[in-house]
């Protein structure tokens, strides 16, 4: 019989997600683009936003606690077999490349403790090496989730203690050498060149980043010992991590002033801490970044399995992908997501890119899907109160679409284009003989001609 999950796995499933890798660099990426001023208008912009998001799936949680799976599902039941195709689509996309940029990221960590001025062993994540590493510790969690996903669950509530040990101390540190005159250096970013009001709109994608997870005790949902424990724990985790992001990004721009912080290494935390405690600093860092990233990956492959799965049982991806082993883990949609992964790692390898390429694709993904949250509540809202959480959770969703720009769209646009032969796929191995309605097909033909042309101007 398949244990359920209770509000402390689901909230460290959630916070885990969350605290991941973008953390640890959150410092420089910041400090590269925005000043002070700036970087306090966008946290409030991203926690009201945020908050407001992760309100929208507890209400929803408690309108509809038969809905199981999360975002799909909500988007599916709100909009359409399309809709919801598209949004599982995205999220699942969203799920991989975010797994290969964890991947990339650990042995860009393992760097500090092997490569040397002669030897480049990891480098950015992306040599042979550090491929070959990447592979083992794939195939490795995958055996582990295939073990149950309450037993990989009861993994990260540990490996989401020890990742707060370190970011613990680091905020600690942080405040005893904090320096108000280094904060207000520059305060309004003159040196930046550019307008406060865009360096908020260029925090936006990175802001989003490292709050990518909030879902992930709603996509569980069907796993929870009691439905009311998802919204709970969304709710204390994204507390948690706003607290987190927020105490770092600050408190780091009064230890080095800003355009010192915006030339570090990545993950400038290390740096930060080699100023703060010395030359044990970047050790003390970089093991934190390891064990942190290790659990947001172990999380964040039990989420990207879950979606395929949810979505052919409810019809919208391929039957084979509904399949479950004996220890009630979904193994063929597992096995469809590290083989993915396998292959973006070879192409990451045969690319050279790194971690921030894929942070920018992945963030790209899920805007779709979480605008679609906020909609949705709309739709099915009865009181005051979910209009204004549903309405505040759509603006925050489309604020978001505009400020991540015309390329990056594009580029959504040419990723889900593939997803409409699955879904075509999807409906013939279900046997589903009623038509689409005549908005879907538009939809699908717009994307597909739309595909064509951003393809071509992502390629000029």
């Amino acid at each position: 019989m398949e244990k359920k999950l209770g509000l402390s796995a689901l909230t460290a499933l959630v916070l885990s997600s969350m605290l991941g890798a973008g953390v640890f660099s959150l410092p420089q990426n910041m400090a590269a683009v925005a000043s002070p001023s700036a970087l306090i208008i966008g946290w409030g912009i991203t926690g009201v936003g945020i908050l407001l998001l992760a309100f929208a799936m507890l209400l929803l949680t408690r309108i509809r606690p038969d809905l199981d799976g999360g975002i799909f599902t909500y988007a599916r039941e709100g909009f359409g077999e399309l809709i919801g195709f598209c949004s599982a689509w995205g999220y699942w996309l969203c799920a991989v490349i975010a797994n290969v940029s964890y991947l990339v990221i650990v042995f860009s960590a393992l760097s500090f403790f092997t490569d040397t001025p002669e030897l480049r062993l990891f480098g950015d994540g992306n040599t042979w090496q550090s491929i070959v590493g990447a592979s083992v510790l794939l195939w490795f969690v995958h055996w582990l989730v295939l073990r149950g996903v309450q037993t990989a669950a009861s993994i990260n509530l540990v490996a989401t203690l020890a990742k707060l040990v370190p970011l613990g101390l680091f905020i600690v540190l942080a405040f005893i050498a904090f320096r108000m005159d280094v904060f207000k250096l520059d305060f309004s970013g003159v040196a930046l060149g550019v307008p406060v009001w865009e360096q908020v709109k260029n925090t936006m994608l990175i802001t989003l980043w490292v709050f990518i997870g909030v879902e992930g005790a709603v996509v569980v949902s069907a796993r929870a010992r009691n439905k009311r424990d998802v919204g709970r724990a969304t709710l204390l985790a994204v507390l948690a991590a706003l607290g987190v992001y927020l105490l770092v990004t600050l408190l780091s721009l009064g230890v080095v002033a800003r355009p010192e912080l915006a030339e570090m290494r990545n993950p400038s935390m290390a740096g930060l801490m080699v100023k703060m405690l010395g030359p044990w600093g970047d050790v003390v860092i970089a093991a934190g970044l390891i064990i942190s990233v290790c659990g947001a990956y172990l999380s964040w492959t039990i989420m990207a399995a879950e979606v395929p799965f949810l979505a052919a049982t409810h019809k919208a991806f391929p039957r084979l992908f509904a399949r479950q082993n004996q220890n009630s883990a979904p193994s063929a949609s597992l096995w469809l997501t590290n083989i993915s992964v396998q292959v973006c790692l070879v192409l990451i390898w045969l690319t050279g890119s790194d971690y921030n390429t894929l942070l920018t694709i992945a963030s790209e993904m899920i805007l779709v899907p979480y605008f679609l949250v906020g909609a949705y509540l709309l739709k099915i809202a009865t009181r005051p109160a979910h209009y204004v959480v549903g309405v505040g959770a759509c603006i925050y969703g489309l604020w978001l679409l505009y400020a991540s720009g015309p390329m990056h769209l594009l580029l959504s646009v040419v990723l889900y284009a593939p997803g409409l032969l699955v879904f075509i796929y999807a409906r013939r191995t279900h046997q589903l003989e009623n038509a689409l309605k005549r908005r879907e097909m538009a939809l699908i033909g717009l994307l597909l001609v739309a595909a064509l042309p951003a393809t071509w101007m992502l390629m000029g």
